[in-house]
């Protein structure tokens, strides 16, 4: 192949990259194997990962996956097939993303979705960024961001949107409830506000007072992005029924819908609007209608796509869609239905209240808020969290999340999380360990 292009080596390639850019090697990567000898180092080299017990969540959740979800989506004319530009040969495709539309905006009870973004995190940006489109009266871009969002949504949205003249204020939690008091939005009464963030559950677990906060967002005019787990919507009221008019946009991240946990992506991002938003809204939307014969099909519509208009026109230009995972979240919700949906989110409540009831009793372990709560919860110990998390991590325990640098007002802070994945037999385990290192630790 060198040869007939006229090159003397692959270096010759990449000679337009600066000598000191480039890596000379690359270790614990052969120069070059069999298909068989490659199949053999991935499988080694997965089983070093081990199968820890897991109960971290902080955004992303391990969930049982049903196994016809991913027998479908690597179907080859699922797994391979790309961007639907031709209507008449993508009919499948288009097909899932309008079902995909239908079942978020019934969810979240809004009149109309997108068929995905990049993740959670880049749609939560891309909200703020349509709000400040669709909110035309508001000449701010002030956007309130609660501290108890989630802090990596938080970072990524600041990474995208503070070139873009978005002002991002962050708004203090009460330490007692670990949830926003809605109180403490008088302050911006009368004020130019575009519009409030309300994850819900937000990044603590708790359960936002989300009517009191979305009415005093509505009472000054600002609107309400609605961040929330879809999956806690099988038991939670939906962005749309919030307050007295319901959120203006929804979004979050689709990955407890069929999606494995994969070393922090790639995940699948979603939202949805008021239809008066419409023209607003990042990313593809399939619509049904009919041909000219009359029989129903499926195109792409309203395509403000980077990709389908001018740069400067486009609604977004992050251009990354999740197709593929939105498959899988469609057939996942499919085969869930409504009543299975609901009995794994009330699993979750389950486990979860005996996790925290079991590692509440242990000596130097304290709930740290009450009050309902969704997945996860907040512990405060006696001591540091992170060597903890080590020796945990050593038995094979995955324990929870450090909060002490995102929120160090906390103390020694432990984030943790029971999926319907965890057993009684999974939870005991994980308070022995616990409990045994704590002991150790005070003994020392």
């Amino acid at each position: 192949m060198l040869d007939r292009i006229g090159a003397r080596s692959i270096d010759d390639l990449f000679d337009e990259i600066p000598a000191e850019l480039r890596v000379d090697s690359l270790p614990g990567v052969p120069s070059a194997l069999t298909e068989m000898d490659v199949s053999r180092l991935a499988a080694e080299r997965a089983a070093t990962d081990g199968r820890a017990l897991n109960f971290i969540g902080a955004g992303a959740y391990e969930h049982h996956i049903p196994a016809p979800v991913w027998a479908l989506v690597t179907r080859g004319e699922i797994y391979s097939a790309y961007t639907p530009y031709q209507a008449e040969a993508s009919q499948g495709t288009l097909q899932i993303m309008y079902e995909y539309q239908s079942m978020i905006a019934g969810l979240t009870a809004m009149d109309v979705s997108n068929a995905s973004l990049y993740d959670g995190a880049s749609a939560l940006a891309e909200a703020c960024l349509m709000a400040v489109r669709a909110h035309r009266r508001s000449k701010s871009a002030r956007i309130l961001l609660p501290a108890t969002v989630n802090p990596w949504w938080r970072r990524v949205v600041r990474g995208i949107t503070e070139g873009q003249g978005l002002q991002l204020e962050i708004l203090p939690y009460d330490p007692a409830e670990g949830r926003m008091d809605p109180k403490s939005l008088d302050r911006f009464s009368g004020q130019d506000i575009t519009a409030l963030v309300i994850q819900q559950p937000n990044f603590f677990g708790q359960l936002e007072d989300v009517d009191a906060l979305t009415r005093c967002a509505r009472a000054d005019g600002a609107l309400v992005i609605a961040a929330v787990n879809p999956l806690s919507l099988a038991l939670l009221a939906p962005p749309g029924e919030w307050g007295d008019g319901g959120a203006d946009i929804a979004c979050g991240d689709a990955q407890p819908l069929g999606v494995p946990l994969s070393s922090g992506g790639p995940y699948v991002g979603f939202m949805a609007s008021r239809m008066e938003h419409v023209r607003q809204l990042p990313g593809r939307i399939a619509g049904r209608t009919v041909d000219v014969e009359g029989k129903p099909g499926f195109t792409l519509t309203l395509q403000a796509r980077e990709q389908h208009i001018r740069r400067g026109k486009a609604t977004s230009n992050i251009c990354t869609n999740q197709g593929l995972l939105m498959s899988a979240a469609t057939i996942h919700l499919a085969l869930l239905g409504p009543v299975g949906l609901e009995r794994v989110a009330r699993a979750c409540v389950a486990r979860t209240r005996e996790l925290i009831a079991a590692l509440g009793r242990l000596p130097g372990v304290r709930v740290a808020f009450a009050g309902p709560r969704f997945h996860e919860a907040v512990l405060q110990l006696d001591r540091p969290v992170a060597p903890l998390l080590e020796s945990l991590a050593a038995e094979g325990i995955v324990g929870g999340f450090d909060l002490s640098r995102d929120y160090p007002e906390l103390g020694h802070a432990l984030l943790t999380c029971a999926t319907e994945t965890r057993t009684e037999a999974d939870i005991e385990a994980y308070v022995r360990a616990l409990g045994r290192l704590l002991g150790r630790a005070a003994a020392a």
